[in-house]
C-alpha cells in the first residue's frame, strides 16, 4: 500500500465482541442496528436514488456514471475509493479501509453492472424504482416513499432493475460504514473493495483487473461476495461455490427458403419438428441428461459438503406449491442435491411465429438456445463436444457456419453449433478456517433477524459468478454471503427488493466487518 493515499478510520475500537453479537449495547452490530432504526426513511431515499442510476451491463456510459457514484458514497464514510480503468472497460470501483494493528484482510466483491431491460414488460419503469405495500404476486399495491417520521414496513418491496442483484449490498454497506464512522468503530479487518462492472456481461476483464492491480489486492485473505439470494424458505444462508455457465446455440435446417404450408406441408421437413425431436433426445422423462458422458467428470464432494446438504432445509413441497409445480426433474432428489450436477435447460426455441404472427408457412430454419450449468470437474469445451458429439449420434452432420448448397444436397439432416465459451464452478472448502468464522459471524447476525438457527449452509448455489478469478487465479478462498429475497424476480422484469432483507444486510455487514480476530 505504499506510496497511495491511505485514509484510516481514527475513532476509539469499541473492544472486541465477547460471546455473543448484540449482547452488549455498544457491540458493532447493534450500534449498526440503532443507526438503521434511526434512519430507515433516508437509507431507503438513498437506495431509491442509487437505483434510478441506469446501469446495463454493455451500456458504458451507463455503467461509468454510476461508478462515479459509488466511488462517491464510499469516500463519503471514510473509505479511500478510486476507479480503476482498464480502456473499453466498466471500471473497478476500489476502495480500501486500513485499519492500524489489523492481523487480515478482507476482500469484498460486488457488482454494480445489471442485465438487459424491455420496459415493456415491466410494471413500472425499470429505473424508476417504485415502493409496494408488499410483493406484486401477494396482492401488494404501489405507495408512496416514506417521508421522514413515517413507519417503514420491512415487508414493503421496491421494485427496480438491480434491485436485488446487486445494488442492494451496496446500498447495505454504506450506512454500516457511516454508523461505524460515526460512533468511532473500527473494523477488526482491514477492507478491500472490489465492485465489478461487467458481471452480467461475463467479468471479462476481471482477471486483468486483478493481474494489474495485483499490489491492490494481495494481501487479502478471503474474498466475500455479496451477491445472490436467500434461500428458497426465506432463510438467509452462506454458500461455499457457485456452478459455472456457457451457452450453445444449435440451428437445423429445411429447405432454402420458408415455404407455404398448405402447397408444401407434409413433404418438405419441418424443422420445428426435427428440431424438437433432438432436443427431446438429450433428456429422459425424468429430466435427467442422457447424453453420453454427461455426469462422468463430475468431482464427488467431500464429507462436509455431504454433511451440510443433509442439515439443509427440506423445503421442495414449498417451494413447488410456490411454483406450481407438481413434478420436478430428478426427483426424489432435492433441489440442494440437483444443484451438484450439471444442467442443460432449453433456454429459447425459435421457428417462424406463433399468437397474431403466426402464418402458413414451414420456417427454413428451427433455432435452439441452450443453457448449460457446470459444476467442479467439467471443462466447457469438452461438455460442448459431449453435446456435439451427440447431435452427431442422431445422425446429423455438425457445422459451425451456415452449410453451402453442396453440403445441403449432401446431408440430409444438418446442424450447426456455436457457442460454447463460458466460465467453471468453483467452490472453497468448507473446512476453510476463513470460511468456518465468516459462518459464525453469520450465523449471529441471522439468528438476531430470523431467530435459533436460522442460518443455512450450503456448499453451492445454482448461479454463477466469478469466483475462479479469486479461488484458481488469486489462490484465495472465496465464498458468497447473499441477502437478497429468493423471490427477487432476479434478471426478469419487476426485480425487487424486500426491505427486511436489506436491513438483514446491514445486520450481517456489520457483524462480518467486525468479526473477532480470535476467530480465525
Amino acid at each position: 500500500m505504499t506510496g497511495r493515499l491511505i485514509l484510516t478510520y481514527v475513532f476509539m475500537l469499541l473492544g472486541l465482541l465477547v460471546g455473543h453479537y448484540g449482547a452488549d449495547a455498544q457491540s458493532p452490530q447493534a450500534v449498526a442496528r440503532i443507526f438503521r432504526e434511526n434512519n430507515e426513511v433516508a437509507i431507503l431515499a438513498d437506495f431509491k436514488e442509487f437505483l434510478s442510476y441506469p446501469n446495463r451491463a454493455r451500456n458504458l456510459d451507463d455503467i461509468e456514471a454510476v461508478a462515479s457514484y459509488i466511488r462517491g458514497e464510499l469516500i463519503q464514510v471514510g473509505v479511500n475509493a478510486e476507479l480503476l480503468k482498464i480502456d473499453g472497460a466498466p471500471p473497478i470501483v476500489y476502495g480500501e479501509v486500513i485499519v492500524p494493528g489489523a492481523t487480515r484482510t478482507l476482500g469484498i466483491y460486488v457488482h454494480y453492472d445489471g442485465q438487459a431491460v424491455d420496459p415493456n414488460n415491466w410494471t413500472h419503469p425499470p429505473f424508476e424504482p417504485t415502493l409496494y405495500t408488499a410483493s406484486m404476486d401477494a396482492g401488494g399495491e404501489p405507495r408512496p416513499f416514506p417521508s421522514e417520521g413515517d413507519p417503514v414496513d420491512p415487508e414493503w418491496r421496491i421494485y427496480a432493475r438491480s434491485a436485488g442483484d446487486d445494488k442492494a449490498p451496496i446500498a447495505a454497506l454504506i450506512p454500516v460504514l457511516e454508523s461505524f464512522r460515526d460512533s468511532g468503530i473500527l473494523p477488526t479487518s482491514n477492507l478491500v473493495f472490489f465492485f465489478d462492472g461487467e458481471e452480467e456481461a461475463g467479468s471479462r476483464h476481471l482477471g486483468e483487473y486483478m493481474e494489474r492491480w495485483n499490489d491492490r489486492v494481495k494481501d487479502v485473505d478471503i474474498w466475500l461476495f455479496f451477491d445472490g439470494p436467500a434461500h428458497a424458505s426465506g432463510r438467509p444462508q452462506v454458500t461455499f461455490g457457485v456452478r459455472g455457465s456457457m451457452g450453445l446455440e444449435v440451428t437445423v435446417y429445411g429447405a432454402t427458403r420458408n415455404l407455404h404450408s398448405g402447397h408444401y406441408g407434409n413433404w418438405a421437413p419441418d424443422t420445428g419438428n426435427i428440431l424438437a425431436r433432438l432436443l427431446a433426445s438429450m433428456k429422459d422423462d425424468d429430466g435427467q441428461v442422457v447424453i453420453d458422458g454427461w455426469y462422468d467428470t463430475v468431482e464427488p464432494i467431500g464429507e462436509e459438503e455431504l454433511s451440510a446438504l443433509r442439515g439443509m432445509p427440506d423445503w421442495d413441497g414449498q417451494l413447488r406449491e410456490e411454483l406450481g409445480l407438481v413434478w420436478t426433474e430428478g426427483q426424489p432428489e432435492k433441489l440442494p442435491e440437483r444443484l451438484m450436477v450439471p444442467a442443460l435447460n432449453v433456454r429459447g426455441i425459435t421457428s417462424g411465429n406463433t399468437g397474431a404472427l403466426a402464418r402458413n408457412v414451414i420456417p427454413n430454419t428451427a433455432v435452439a438456445s441452450l443453457g448449460i450449468r457446470l459444476v467442479k470437474g467439467n471443462e466447457p469445451g469438452h461438455m460442448k463436444n459431449l453435446v456435439v458429439s451427440h447431435i452427431e449420434k442422431m445422425g446429423f452432420h455438425v457445422v459451425t457456419e451456415d452449410p453451402d448448397m453442396s453440403l445441403r444436397l449432401k446431408y440430409p439432416r444438418i446442424a450447426k453449433v456455436t457457442g460454447g465459451g463460458g466460465s467453471t464452478a468453483s467452490r472453497t472448502s468448507m473446512t476453510n478456517p476463513f470460511g468456518q468464522s465468516v459462518v459464525a459471524a453469520a450465523r449471529i447476525a441471522a439468528e438476531q433477524a430470523f431467530g435459533e438457527d436460522a442460518l443455512v449452509v450450503a456448499p453451492g448455489m445454482g448461479g454463477t459468478l466469478p469466483l475462479r478469478v479469486f479461488t484458481e487465479v488469486a489462490g484465495k478462498p472465496a465464498i458468497i454471503v447473499p441477502v437478497a429475497n429468493h423471490d427477487n424476480n432476479q434478471h426478469a422484469p419487476d426485480e425487487n427488493l424486500r426491505i427486511a432483507n436489506l436491513w438483514y444486510a446491514i445486520d450481517l455487514y456489520a457483524s462480518l466487518l467486525a468479526m473477532p480476530s480470535t476467530l480465525f
